[in-house]
């Protein structure tokens, strides 16, 4: 069987999460960037988040085949509760369960921080992500109608939403996620996440 690791990512996967990330920017709509970033931007971006939000590596037999993240969903006060999701999987390892299977730990571990809401959007029409989301117990919250403009047409983006836990009193500030990184929880959510991954 393969090796397969689903961890944190490190400053030493940023090359190969970009590489990865880059084709989605330059041959689909799935990504609203025009341009590739640059290493340096992609590293940004990575220490940015990581600051308080979780973003997950998976390497099979050593190579990054998938990546995920969370990002705020607002920057104002009252959103700080709430997460937006991006996740990507190299084109030749789709339907191996391994974008589930990052779900499945982003899920436990943003539980664990104290985020009550995830969201995520999808450039219209993307049925087959649409699915997938539906499955994974999103619903869709709304559009933004003719909100994108990529290769010489206007999108949609429909926006998708999973609640973490139930809205009943006055949430508690959430905990960075570099302060549970390294505890057996973190390990167990990620160890129970991997085994989703099928061949």
């Amino acid at each position: 069987m393969p090796e397969v690791v689903l961890r944190p990512a490190e400053e030493e996967d940023i090359a190969e999460m970009l590489a990865l990330y880059a084709p989605y920017v330059i041959q689909t709509t799935v990504s609203s960037e025009y341009d590739a970033p640059s290493i340096e931007e992609f590293t940004r971006r990575w220490r940015t988040y990581t600051q308080k939000l979780p973003w997950l590596v998976c390497r099979i037999d050593g190579e990054v085949v998938g990546y995920g993240y969370a990002a705020p969903h607002r920057t104002r006060a009252a959103y700080q509760w709430s997460v937006e999701t991006s996740i990507y999987v190299a084109q030749e390892r789709h339907r191996h369960g391994i974008a589930g299977a990052i779900y499945a730990a982003l899920f436990e571990l943003l539980a664990m921080q104290g985020y009550y809401n995830i969201y995520v959007g999808i450039t219209s029409p993307n049925e087959r992500s649409m699915k997938f989301h539906k499955a994974m117990g999103f619903i869709i919250s709304g559009a933004y109608q003719e909100s994108m403009y990529k290769f010489g047409q206007w999108r949609d983006v429909l926006w998708m939403g999973k609640s973490l836990r139930p809205h009943d009193g006055a949430p508690q500030p959430t905990v960075p996620f570099p302060e549970i990184k390294d505890s057996p929880l973190v390990t167990r959510a990620l160890n129970q996440a991997v085994e989703k991954i099928h061949f």
